[in-house]
């Protein structure tokens, strides 16, 4: 049967050798379609093939188990409530109590443990809260998946992790007038801000008597080119655990709503980082979030600049930041489309 690409189905059987109009071979007699053959097609410029159709699909299965999601959105309900609480004690008496995070954690610990899918829980995170509190569990997050990318052991990921969690609990000295403040800062409140570093590796070292989980919070807006702080460091004397969470916290902040900056879109973003690399971040574990974080996208529902909605189907192999995106009948090739972006990435648990 001679199918429209646009008309295949997931298992449909190429009957016959498929090539382009140049006569090059694209797909062998007998493929099984999937979403990366169907957009190898669509590439190609290639309207009509001939396929053996099957008459039904099952529907490919969530990412992020559906079954398990009201557990996994309690557990970081949970860890969020108990940041504000180590905030909140952190402020008013200079250190937390060690025994309150260790509570937190280990439930924490086993969701990202059998949640693979960083997207979809990043997704799930992504709500317009109380910034410092939901971004301290979202670095928390992505730096255990970081780290486990990095090739650290699940235990030293962990550790990580809570590092991460932990990385901005020194803002708890911060005054609030200044943290929460919607307009731009003075330059006497950025310095001011900026010491929440130096008080953050102070209350961690007091707190857990761990001196580095204290130090990446000390160092985590250190910048490979000296041009951070608090000290001005370069990326040699950075600790690996600062440089894993120093792009967690850039990635969550780009990608979350704040007082002075709207959220930017998380497929985006990932191109800020990568120009980041080139100077600021650390370039192994910044290249190795994007590739591990942009196959997490895949099968995802967005809306389009122009307001249509659709499905990504594959990153382009060149243009990794602009994928395929299936739109009802057609595919779109954001690669080849200059005025038209992702404008949102929605959840598997969003309707």
């Amino acid at each position: 049967m001679k199918v429209h690409v646009t008309d295949l189905k997931t298992g449909d059987r190429l009957l016959a050798d498929t090539f382009n109009r140049h006569g090059v071979h694209i797909l062998a007699k007998g493929t099984a379609l999937h979403d990366a053959e169907i957009a190898r097609l669509v590439q190609h410029s290639i309207d009509y093939v001939e396929v053996q159709q099957i008459e039904e699909v099952p529907a490919p299965s969530a990412p992020l188990n559906a079954f398990l999601f009201p557990e996994i959105k309690s557990t970081f309900d949970d860890a969020v409530l108990m940041f504000e609480s180590l905030f909140h004690e952190s402020m008013t008496t200079g250190k937390f109590d060690s025994e309150l995070v260790e509570d937190i954690m280990q439930p924490l610990f086993n969701v990202l443990a059998s949640q693979k899918d960083a997207v979809a829980l990043l997704l799930l995170l992504n709500r317009d809260a109380n910034y410092t509190y939901v971004h301290s569990m979202q670095v928390g997050m992505l730096s255990y998946y970081l780290a486990l990318w990095l090739g650290y052991p699940h235990d030293q990921a962990s550790a990580i992790c809570q590092a991460g969690y932990l990385h901005d609990i020194g803002k708890s000295t911060v005054p609030g007038e200044i943290l929460n403040k919607p307009g731009r800062l003075t330059n006497e409140e950025y310095e001011i801000i900026k010491t929440h570093t130096v008080n953050g590796y102070e209350i961690i070292r007091n707190s857990l008597g761990d001196t580095v989980a204290a130090t990446a919070a000390l160092q985590h807006h250190e910048r490979g080119d000296g041009s951070g702080y608090p000290y001005g460091i370069k990326e040699d004397e950075m600790h690996p655990w600062s440089k894993i969470i120093a792009v967690a916290d850039v990635y969550s902040a780009m990608t979350s709503n704040r007082v002075y900056q709207d959220k930017q879109e998380l497929i985006n973003v990932l191109k800020e980082l990568y120009a980041l690399s080139f100077g600021q971040l650390a370039p192994e574990p910044t290249h190795t979030f994007i590739r591990n974080m942009l196959p997490y996208f895949i099968n995802k529902k967005v809306r389009l600049t122009n307001g249509e909605y659709g499905y990504i189907v594959m990153n382009h192999p060149t243009d990794f930041f602009r994928p395929l995106i299936r739109v009802s009948d057609r595919f779109i090739d954001l690669s080849l489309e200059q005025d038209l972006d992702i404008a949102e990435v929605f959840s598997d648990n969003e309707t």
